[in-house]
């Protein structure tokens, strides 16, 4: 099960524990590209804190793939106005 998955069970399932407050602060600071404190992941449990940085990981490289796709994409589009 990958990182991201891992986290929305926990949070669902434990919305009230100090590691979810932690997760869920982590996930929409990179999603909105706002400040995180890296100290607050320092706080958790090894297992949160592996979490954490293993969501890190997979942002990361789902942000890569999505960036290939949007290239993919204008690359069609200007391949077309070519024929054009």
């Amino acid at each position: 099960m990958n990182a991201i998955k891992r986290a929305r069970l926990f949070i669902e399932q434990s919305p009230n524990e100090p590691a979810a407050l932690v997760l869920s602060q982590l996930v929409l600071a990179l999603e909105t590209e706002h400040s995180f404190a890296i100290s607050d992941i320092y706080g958790l449990d090894l297992e949160h804190f592996e979490l954490a940085i293993d969501i890190l990981k997979e942002w990361r490289l789902d942000r890569y793939f999505a960036g290939k796709a949007k290239l993919f994409d204008l690359s069609l589009q200007v391949t077309e106005l070519q024929r054009q």
